[in-house]
């Protein structure tokens, strides 16, 4: 919730100075639908973000990429129109909408001009609550996502990362790939379709944000209108992973010139008190900069590889702290061992002034 939170307002207040305060405003609709509100009439249009968690951790285990299908087929016709007309309308009002699944969550990002609100909110109104999953599109959609997996399997950073995942979360939701196999996407059938949209999207699970040309009042009345017609509970969440892996190294073999590195342990959640300490100290182990210390040593000090870096990621329940480096196969052995001295340096020796000071201004 609070990465969505910073997105609205980077979204709407891009331009404004950092000193400058920004009025977020918790909004609660007549239906009782809460959302987060960054109020700006002057901009003429309004951005608005949902998120309903659960994502392709709620879908039936035999339903394998599942929501991922289904996500993809929201915008390819709805009530009335089929996937061209549902196009063509969308064009005419100018319109943006987005829609995505993740292992945590369906996200649905929507801008459009105040002059053209109330057509904009109905059109994704009916490809939220009305979706047809027509055969065509279908079949279409189901062949793009059947194209990314072939593709994944033959990439080695796909493959490090399903073998990262099933090792670190066993028989949990989290360790599946939300794009599924071959085997359960070509299985799907609509019925899949209208079943999972009824898991996937309710009124219980949705955090939403929004930003610019509208009121409190005309917000609450477009979430009723929105979402008020769809299921008011969801499947359950999962429950929090169990993690047993205690530290090795997994091999994949895969014919190619370069290897590729996932590692990483368990990490902090996002409400920890010391969350952005960490955050702090992975900028300077492993961040988004130049400078940090595995990129320093990995690369500049040695030439071992083009990139390597570290974040921090998040789940619901559970914090992770990720890496990632590449290197020919012939290097990357003391690639990984250059990784490990710096992560066992700065735990055991700590960070200097200089650097804690660099990262601070560098974020």
């Amino acid at each position: 919730m609070k990465k969505l939170l910073a997105m609205i307002m980077a979204l709407a207040f891009a331009g404004v100075g950092a000193d400058a305060a920004v009025d977020i405003q918790e909004v609660e609709s007549p239906m009782g639908i809460k959302a987060w509100l960054v109020e700006d009439h002057t901009i003429p249009f309004v951005a608005i973000e949902i998120l309903f968690r659960g994502g392709t951790s709620i879908e039936p285990e035999d339903k394998q990429g599942g929501t991922y299908l289904m996500t993809g087929l929201l915008e390819e016709g709805a009530g009335e129109f089929d996937a061209a007309e549902f196009q063509r309308h969308q064009e005419t009002l100018a319109a943006s909408f987005g829609f995505d699944s993740s292992k945590e969550a369906v996200s649905i990002s929507a801008k459009f001009l105040t002059e053209n609100r109330d057509e904009s909110v109905e059109l994704l109104r009916i490809a939220l609550q009305e979706p047809r999953f027509d055969e065509e599109p279908l079949e279409r959609v189901r062949a793009q996502v059947l194209a990314i997996i072939a593709d994944q399997s033959k990439d080695p950073d796909d493959i490090a990362g399903d073998q990262f995942n099933e090792l670190f979360f066993r028989d949990h939701p989290y360790g599946k790939s939300r794009e599924g196999t071959a085997e359960s996407v070509s299985a799907l059938t609509r019925n899949d379709m209208v079943r999972i949209h009824e898991r996937a999207l309710s009124v219980e699970h949705a955090v939403i944000g929004a930003a610019g040309d509208i009121t409190p009042e005309e917000l609450g009345a477009l979430l009723d209108n929105l979402l008020g017609g769809l299921p008011a509970s969801g499947a359950p969440l999962p429950d929090a992973p169990e993690i047993t892996l205690d530290g090795g190294v997994t091999v994949v073999d895969f014919p190619t010139p370069q290897s590729v590195a996932q590692f990483g342990h368990e990490g902090l959640l996002r409400d920890d008190p010391d969350f952005l300490a960490a955050y702090l100290l992975n900028e300077i182990f492993g961040g988004s900069g130049m400078t940090s210390r595995i990129f320093t040593a990995v690369r500049k000090e040695r030439g071992l590889t083009y990139g390597a870096y570290a974040y921090l990621a998040a789940f619901r329940d559970l914090g992770m702290v990720l890496g990632y480096v590449a290197s020919a196969n012939e290097t990357m052995a003391e690639a990984m061992e250059v990784v490990r001295n710096e992560w066992r340096k700065i735990a055991t020796e700590g960070i200097t002034q200089e650097e804690l000071d660099a990262a601070k201004k560098y974020l």
